[in-house]
């Protein structure tokens, strides 16, 4: 297994991958997520794999067939009155596809992504995992990241 950048070529893959994540959501959340749609479209899949503040990156097999990927996102928090100046990278979307699952994929990626905050001096990697999503919350727990912040929400 490689992790690199994903390419154009890597596509339609990374739609269907993004599906299977869809329809995870949509299971747990159907008043929010419609099911049989994807979070970007390949036309904003090609912007993204370009946009260097956007880095993609996908686990490939010995083929080169995309087995995961991870979406991230470099962001920098500006001082103000409270808060110190830092740079992070907040994972966006991980997924690991369901055939290579248990293969320590999402590890790897995950290790991947920690090397690459490191190279480019960030304070911190942040994420949001939807209530429900018990499997995610168990990977990202033994990756070592703990709880920041809770986001709350009452349905009117």
């Amino acid at each position: 297994m490689q992790i690199r950048r994903a390419k154009e070529k890597d596509i339609s893959k990374v739609i269907e991958l993004l599906n299977q994540v869809l329809e995870l959501h949509a299971t747990i959340r159907p008043d929010i997520f419609v099911s049989g749609t994807t979070k970007y479209t390949e036309a904003e899949l090609t912007e993204i794999f370009k946009d260097n503040t956007k880095p993609v990156y996908v686990a490939v097999n010995e083929d080169d067939m995309v087995i995961g990927y991870v979406f991230c996102v470099i962001r920098e928090t500006s001082a103000s009155n409270n808060m110190k100046p830092h740079r992070n990278i907040f994972i966006d979307d991980l997924c690991v596809d369901k055939i290579a699952q248990g293969q320590k994929v999402g590890q790897r990626l995950f290790e991947f992504v920690k090397g690459e905050a490191k190279k480019m001096n960030c304070y911190e990697i942040i994420l949001n995992v939807w209530e429900g999503n018990d499997n995610a919350m168990k990977f990202y727990q033994k990756m070592g990241m703990k709880t920041r912040a809770t986001l709350m929400e009452i349905i009117i």
